[in-house]
């Protein structure tokens, strides 16, 4: 269905107000991951950020109580579009909103740009299967791997992880890697990334133990004790609290979590939790009817069969 411009971007901003609660509701907590804006705008036909500004100025300046800062100006996958991303700031709270800009500067696109082809998943998968470095489970030669991006303070990343664990359950040969995404809203989630990224370099087993303990603790845990409580569940999971503490804090470990962020947002990840079944996106998890996920799975499964 086609719409006006003006229509299109306002509905974009006001979904912080309409429909914020329903972005909550499907289990995708945006994330702000987006560096300032990007050198590329100088090596390629980009709008300005003045010019953003003035575009979403003329467009929502008449709402005293919507604020917005661009967070990011670089070029899409899709050739000939700029992507833009903004920060919308309401009275229900911050959104990171995507719209992307023709070369030519003249028009502005809302949605979601998806992969398009023969076999649309098959880069994405292969990406993951190149760069992932989080901890999985599950047959190693299984012809399902999901691969979660999840930040341990996150409530609905909390939400999933029984669809998960069910799903695994009744799907034995599927294969499960996890990588975290801490993200910015959350004061206490890169810290949890860092201790997971210990615990798991340290023990396969004691890190599903020590995520679950997480999830389960999650709502005890804030900035202020999240030392302690993050050493103390490493201790319940069979690893040392405070050797994962030391570890947590070393450049390496920091780095590891940085790429896994990174490997995220290269695949258009802006919230958490996000699947990635054999390459192919998911972030309703939370709600997705359960058999629509296990149709999912069970149908790239028989796709990978069929491509031997």
């Amino acid at each position: 269905m086609h719409r006006t411009l003006s229509c299109c971007l306002l509905l974009l901003a006001m979904v912080t107000v309409s429909q914020a609660q329903e972005k909550n509701a499907a289990g995708k907590t945006e994330a702000t991951h987006s560096s300032a804006v990007s050198s590329h705008a100088k090596e390629t036909r980009l709008p300005s950020v003045e010019t953003v500004n003035a575009f979403l100025h003329e467009t929502f300046g008449y709402n005293p109580n919507l604020n917005w800062k661009v967070s990011d100006i670089k070029p899409s996958e899709a050739e000939g579009l700029a992507q833009v991303t903004v920060e919308i700031t309401t009275p229900q709270g911050l959104q990171s909103n995507e719209f992307y800009v023709t070369e030519d500067g003249k028009h502005a696109i809302t949605g979601d740009i998806i992969p398009f082809g023969s076999h649309p998943f098959a880069a994405a998968r292969a990406k993951l299967e190149k760069e992932e470095n989080g901890v999985a489970r599950g047959p190693s030669g299984a012809p399902v791997t999901i691969v979660e991006f999840s930040d341990l303070q996150c409530p609905h990343c909390k939400e999933a992880q029984p669809i998960v664990e069910r799903l695994l359950s009744e799907e034995k040969n599927t294969r499960l890697l996890f990588q975290n995404f801490p993200l910015p809203s959350h004061d206490w989630a890169e810290k949890g990334a860092d201790y997971a990224d210990c615990v798991g370099r340290s023990s396969n087993d004691a890190f599903w133990k020590f995520i679950q303990g997480v999830y389960d603790a999650q709502t005890d845990i804030v900035a202020a004790n999240a030392d302690d409580k993050l050493k103390g569940l490493a201790d319940a999971a069979g690893v040392d609290g405070s050797k994962i503490a030391e570890c947590a804090i070393q450049a390496a470990t920091l780095g590891r979590v940085e790429r896994s962020v990174e490997l995220g947002n290269s695949l258009g990840v802006t919230g958490t939790p996000t699947l990635f079944i054999n390459g192919r996106s998911i972030s309703n998890v939370g709600t997705l009817p359960y058999e629509v996920l296990k149709q999912l799975t069970e149908f790239a499964a028989q796709d990978a069969s069929a491509s031997k």
